[in-house]
């Protein structure tokens, strides 16, 4: 009798799902965060249930286009230009400061200056996806911390192309010489051009948009066909994909299409996100951290302190109240999924070794695991000054903002579900 072949995939998907939903439940911890310790559980690191390196790095590359295809559907030009001053200039200062104080640490250390540059661009960028969680499950994706949160995230999510071709620099021109870096140079200056245009346009128009839109499967194919098709031409100017996804992204917001996408699309979501953090465990390697414990843990304190106060400083710079510069720092502490990606590039090219890259990813993992905690420490700290948006102005907010989609589009919706979760805190 022979088995069926596909029988070893039914059985990690099966392993995949119980241990998100056991970890979920008896852990209380954020749903992010459940994916990563169930990464641990099941990979290489806790039960060895998936070992295979191939596998592991073909989840962790799919997952990463897609989740940043998602977040590149947050990115809002009317947001971005709220807090133009906030996003732009805010978030200069905190990378490039961020970056000087990586690079005088790496000197008394005597690290190579390209390395430094490179830890200060991991350091500087936040979770877009862990926080966006957080605050939809608060109501306070509306509030003015929430708002500014979000800015300043998505500048940053936007930074992440100047600093890839700045670590393609910094690589010193491995095989290609200089054609290389300048196919690099030539592909983030249409991708900068790309997402200013898309910015700044008040609405872009897909071809056969209404074709599509009265057809779920014509939505659901048509977004996944720009997500890759983008990742595919950032790929050929050899360029993350996960910076063409993440443009995608931003394409299908442009269009106001986000509606329909985010309805033909949750299922996809849902499972991509999980499959990015997941991989994100399966790549931990527990022997590594407990060789090197107290470096992990030192430098991923030293990364949520300094990200925390630079953070808190630069909303406090912006006539932010202390309390809610704090909340908003807090927020903002934790490494977030694109430093994955400058990671794995600077590890490509040369930039780090591979002890430095499994250590990213075990500092990055650390932030992640416990950001949340350190984010309610912050908030009841501050909790008696801030002025938390009302559940009842967060309820007209959503159906203000639903009834505006419905219209626009012209279709008859039924009314969004209102969420009676309380925190998962």
């Amino acid at each position: 009798m022979h088995m069926d072949p596909a029988l070893p995939l039914f059985l990690t998907i099966l392993l995949f799902l119980l241990g998100i939903s056991l970890v979920g439940v008896l852990s209380k911890q954020p749903v992010i965060i459940a994916y990563l310790i169930t990464g641990i559980t099941i990979g290489p690191a806790g039960f060895a249930l998936i070992s295979d390196p191939d596998m592991l790095a073909r989840m962790g590359a799919v997952g990463v286009v897609l989740l940043l295809f998602f977040i590149g559907m947050e990115v809002s030009p009317t947001k971005i230009k709220s807090n133009l001053w906030l996003a732009g200039l805010g978030t200069f200062v905190q990378i490039s400061l961020t970056v000087l104080i990586i690079v005088g640490i790496g000197k008394l250390f005597g690290w190579p200056l390209n390395r430094s540059i490179l830890l200060g661009f991991v350091v500087a960028l936040s979770s877009t996806a862990v926080i966006l969680k957080l605050l939809e499950d608060w109501g306070e994706l509306q509030s003015k911390t929430g708002q500014d949160v979000l800015a300043i995230l998505l500048a940053q999510d936007i930074a992440v192309v100047p600093m890839v071709l700045i670590i393609g620099y910094l690589a010193g021109t491995s095989e290609g010489g200089n054609s290389h870096l300048l196919l690099q140079g030539t592909g983030a200056i249409l991708l900068v051009c790309f997402a200013i245009y898309i910015v700044t346009r008040k609405k872009i128009n897909l071809p056969f948009g209404d074709l599509i839109r009265r057809n779920h499967e014509l939505q659901v194919l048509s977004a996944l066909f720009i997500c890759f098709g983008l990742a595919l031409i950032s790929g050929l100017f050899d360029l993350s994909t996960a910076l063409g996804a993440f443009v995608g992204g931003m394409l299908i917001h442009a269009t106001r299409d986000t509606n329909w996408v985010e309805r033909s699309l949750m299922g996809f979501k849902v499972i991509f996100i999980a499959l990015f953090f997941v991989s994100i465990g399966l790549l931990v390697d527990l022997t590594f951290f407990l060789d090197n414990a107290g470096t992990v843990l030192g430098l991923a304190f030293l990364a949520l302190l300094l990200n925390t106060v630079l953070n808190t400083l630069i909303l406090k710079l912006f006539k932010r109240s202390w309390e809610e510069s704090l909340y908003g720092g807090a927020l903002l502490a934790q490494i977030g999924e694109f430093s994955f990606v400058l990671g794995e590039l600077g590890f490509k090219s040369g930039v780090i070794t591979s002890y430095g890259h499994q250590l990213i990813t075990l500092i990055i993992a650390c932030t992640l695991l416990v950001s949340p905690g350190w984010i309610i420490l912050c908030k009841k700290f501050c909790t008696k000054h801030l002025t938390p948006l009302d559940e009842r102005q967060a309820l007209i907010e959503r159906e203000r903002q639903y009834a505006a989609q419905n219209a626009e589009e012209g279709e008859n919706l039924p009314p969004p579900p209102v969420s009676t979760n309380e925190t998962k805190y």
